[in-house]
């Protein structure tokens, strides 16, 4: 049978949640750690060899030139009707093979760099020391693996749902791993809050999907009866398809920290720093985009105006992300907004890709699954750039770092390389994504070509901005060298993840994605020519030039007063974007006064007063009524006499009165 291991990809990283979960604190820690790498060890291993039978081995089907889908599993776990019946199952797709790829990359690197972030304390280097719970972190990281697995590999909407739930669990543990911290309980809460809120809108187009279609499936290719029922149920209730995938978008917009929904991603940098580069990279972001992806037939066959809101949406998103990031000091949620702004990056491309009858139409599918796959490695690079520093440094804030570039060389070229990836700079992989994703967006209209290559620029301004400050900046060690600690490299447990991920970071672009991942199925030459230089090329190189050049003005210098002076100049602008622009604040707002003050309390108060007050009456009423016939059961044959002759009268007197 094809693929008949393909079960162990879900397998084993809930055998490791399980073992670790349960016997974890029994063993040491090194033993805890090895299980959970090893496990992910295989994972990586089984997913390059699905890659290569699915797409070298099988390939394309001769007579449509598309490659198949592959359903490896699929049973049913629950059966109520014959349309309420959940299924569980293993599909393989083009972008379900590209996400187990990114999945199990950054998830085995993360592995990997944790033995040396989780530790308590080194011989040479101070860790953290509330930093405990190892084998719960590598539990929890074994369980956010396999939800994310999950998810990508689901035959129908609702398992993608149900693992999408789990996802939102094990972001919740995650990030309130360092739960006596106040600020890391808080951000898990809020986390798990907003994303729930969102989840709800899911579920209702779900509902809405499943009840007039008639099925969960979503995948047309798989389940041919279903473009049938589209159809039908499009020409009889033309509002339906749009509406239910809109509504589902919410869910995205949630987990993919969309505006304004984004509130709970800069906070979500509470937890541990390779949690933060999971999340980021290849889990719980990325989760709204391949959703969007994966109904994407459905979406610019039905609702390709609806398609372009997500496009309005997300463009909105990454100006406003971009530019929140261009004023943070720490140096977490710099990242985090970056993050924002590539998603979106992505969701754009997915939503000016209205036509998928032709190349040109379908570029935005192609570029926007590129970028997510170039993405995933380059931010994960990132952000255990950023762990290693905290970790060195203690602290995740710019003021206190600086000159970092003499003691942590490596770090300093690793992140070097992020931070040229993420900009757009040939020949690096997010120069290729980058310049599809604006293609497209020229395609679809040149006032979106123009914007999303001026946030290409913001891009690369405020990535340049954390780098100079943090390696080339004063050095806040050599201010005071006497009394403060010197830094160092980290060891090569971090450093190794750090240097594998950055050379993927250099070579993937040159991937003809095109080739494997396609709106139509078809192999794009779109995507193979990357030794071309059209003009969009051209402009995008110019706006990251131009970003960088002026990150390089500014900060490059040591004590440059220049950004000082643009800050006092502009005061309001700059404390605007330091404080998110205070969109945290209407949501505080929002919440508080508004559904907290005009909804919760008289809910409550009728709650109190009507309902409890309806019960307590009953009860009080039937305690009355007991003690008032109780003497009625008093043991006295007297009473029981008077009560009988008295009842023998009236009985008599109404049936006379009755007679006559």
């Amino acid at each position: 049978m094809e693929y008949s291991y393909a079960f162990l990809i879900l397998l084993l990283p809930f055998l490791s949640f399980l073992v670790l979960g349960l016997c974890g604190m029994k063993m040491k820690k090194p033993v805890a750690g090895f299980i959970g790498t090893i496990m992910l060890g295989s994972l990586f291993a089984m997913s390059l060899y699905t890659a290569y039978e699915y797409f070298f081995v099988i390939g394309r089907d001769a007579a449509t030139g598309l490659y198949p889908t592959v359903t490896v599993f699929n049973f049913t776990w629950l059966k109520f009707t014959e349309l309420l019946t959940f299924n569980i199952g293993f599909r393989l797709t083009p972008i379900s093979v590209m996400m187990l790829i990114v999945i199990t990359t950054v998830s085995f690197m993360v592995h990997i760099y944790s033995f040396g972030y989780m530790a308590e304390r080194d011989d040479k280097y101070k860790f953290e020391e509330y930093e405990h719970g190892f084998q719960r972190f590598y539990a929890y990281l074994s369980l956010f693996t396999m939800s994310m697995l999950g998810l990508v590999v689901a035959t129908n909407i609702f398992q993608m749902y149900m693992f999408w739930e789990l996802v939102g669990v094990c972001s919740y543990l995650l990030i309130g791993f360092y739960y006596p911290k106040h600020s890391a309980v808080h951000a898990s809460k809020k986390a798990f809050i907003v994303t729930r809120f969102a989840d709800l809108f899911f579920l209702i187009g779900i509902l809405f999907f499943s009840y007039y279609v008639g099925t969960f499936n979503y995948d047309m290719n798989a389940n041919p009866e279903l473009i049938g029922k589209l159809a039908s149920v499009a020409a009889k209730y033309s509002w339906l398809l749009p509406s239910a995938l809109f509504l589902m978008f919410i869910g995205g917009a949630g987990k993919s920290a969309m505006f304004p929904l984004h509130i709970w991603l800069p906070d979500a940098m509470e937890g541990p720093t390779p949690v933060s580069a999971l999340i980021h990279a290849a889990t719980m972001v990325v989760a709204g985009v391949y959703q969007v992806a994966s109904l994407f037939p459905i979406w610019v066959q039905y609702a390709p105006n609806q398609l372009h809101w997500v496009a309005y949406i997300a463009a909105f998103t990454s100006f406003y992300a971009a530019a929140v990031a261009c004023c943070q000091s720490d140096i977490k949620r710099g990242l985090a907004f970056s993050t924002i702004s590539q998603i979106a990056y992505m969701l754009v491309a997915l939503g000016v890709s209205y036509a998928v009858d032709n190349h040109e139409g379908g570029l935005g599918y192609m570029a926007g699954m590129f970028h997510l796959f170039t993405h995933a490695m380059f931010k994960a690079l990132l952000f255990l750039c950023s762990g290693a520093i905290i970790v060195i440094i203690g602290s995740n804030f710019k003021q206190y770092m600086g000159g970092l570039h003499k003691y942590m060389p490596i770090t300093n070229i690793c992140f070097l390389i992020g931070c040229i990836a993420i900009s757009g700079v040939w020949p690096l992989a997010g120069f290729f994504s980058k310049d599809e994703i604006v293609s497209a967006c020229f395609e679809f209209s040149p006032f979106m070509g123009w914007f999303m290559t001026l946030v290409s620029g913001m891009t690369a301004f405020y990535m340049f901005r954390l780098y100079y400050v943090i390696f080339w900046g004063q050095s806040y060690y050599e201010l005071d060298p006497e009394n403060r600690k010197k830094p160092g490299e980290v060891p090569f447990v971090m450093w190794g993840p750090l240097v594998f991920l950055a050379i993927v970071s250099i070579f993937a672009g040159w991937i003809p994605f095109g080739h494997f991942v396609s709106a139509t199925g078809q192999s794009m030459e779109i995507g193979l020519q990357h030794f071309e230089f059209t003009s969009v090329a051209w402009f995008s190189l110019l706006a990251a030039a131009i970003g960088i050049g002026l990150a390089t003005w500014m900060y490059l210098p040591k004590n440059n007063p220049v950004p000082d002076m643009l800050a006092k100049k502009m005061p309001r602008l700059h404390k605007a974007a330091l404080n998110r622009f205070y969109i945290d604040d209407a949501w505080q707002f929002f919440t508080h006064k508004i559904v907290f003050g005009c909804f919760s309390k008289p809910i409550a108060w009728f709650d109190r007063h009507v309902i409890d007050g309806t019960f307590n009456f009953m009860a009080w009423s039937a305690q009355e009524a007991g003690e008032t016939i109780r003497p009625w059961q008093s043991g006295d044959v007297r009473s029981y006499a008077a009560w009988f002759l008295t009842g023998t009268v009236a009985l008599t007197l109404i049936l006379l009165c009755i007679l006559s």
